[in-house]
């Protein structure tokens, strides 16, 4: 009778065994694709060009006529700490305002189907990455950042006009590249004694997306131009001048205020 038993267990063991190993889920395999839509907004709204309608937190009325940049190094993350990187074909994107298909990128990198819980991406291109000559043809060669200054190519231009303490409309260039340190503070190219790195990270809130095989995910990145300006220091276009490509502590304020410039205006 104990050997019946016996058998009739390990019968009943080996048709569980088959029954769990025939129910289990398959792993859910595939890839799709993303696509990045850049656009411009000011106060919520998206940019009007060439229109002395905006005003900073500093009070300066101002105007925008161009925006340019790179953004470079887009990580997909995951919950479980693995990392998606794009860099298949290419990890720097130049997007230009008046070059409509500079504001789309259509990620040639396959994605691994599943849940993804943020994206993050370095705003510029990384001092060892930003050499120059590295782009040979327009319209990323015309970011070029003068040699003497650290090489290169600028990581943003914001041209625009503000209203002077003159009441005038005086042109600014807000242009980010590789920094400068002087000996003594004299503004000098003899006198450069070190460079700065002002590209940084941007960290995307509410970035989550989840990816199906086949499919191609869209997601719109804002950038909030007025961020730039404030938050947690106020930028005064009165104070700083026309022109910053020569004045570092401008570009750290820049740099620092760049933590919430980005963020998510749909996911489909």
């Amino acid at each position: 009778m104990l050997k019946y038993k016996l058998i009739l267990i390990l019968i009943f063991s080996i048709l569980v065994f088959c029954s769990c190993k025939k129910h289990k889920p398959e792993p859910i395999t595939g890839t799709g694709k993303l696509i990045l839509k850049f656009t411009h907004f000011v106060d919520g709204q998206p940019l009007q060009k060439d229109s002395m309608k905006y005003v900073n937190a500093a009070g300066n009325h101002y105007s925008v006529s161009e925006i340019k940049y790179f953004v470079s190094e887009i990580n997909l993350h995951k919950s479980d700490g693995s990392t998606k990187t794009i860099n298949e074909w290419k990890e720097i994107h130049y997007i230009d305002e008046d070059i409509p298909d500079t504001k789309i990128w259509n990620i040639y990198d396959n994605i691994t189907v599943g849940n993804y819980d943020s994206i993050t991406f370095v705003f510029g291109i990384r001092s060892e990455k930003n050499k120059s000559f590295m782009f040979v043809n327009p319209p990323e060669v015309n970011m070029m950042w003068p040699d003497i200054l650290g090489g290169g190519y600028h990581l943003l231009m914001i041209n625009g006009f503000w209203k002077n303490s003159s009441n005038q409309n005086a042109p600014f260039n807000f242009h980010m590249g590789i920094g400068q340190i002087y000996k003594n503070n004299i503004i000098n190219t003899d006198s450069i004694i070190a460079y700065v790195d002002n590209s940084f990270k941007v960290n995307l809130p509410a970035s989550s997306f989840t990816i199906n095989k086949d499919e191609t995910k869209e997601i719109q990145i804002i950038m909030n131009i007025e961020s730039w300006f404030k938050t947690p220091h106020i930028y005064d276009h009165n104070f700083w001048g026309g022109a910053i490509m020569q004045k570092q502590p401008a570009m750290q304020m820049a740099k620092e205020n760049g933590w919430d410039v980005f963020s998510i205006g749909y996911i489909k």
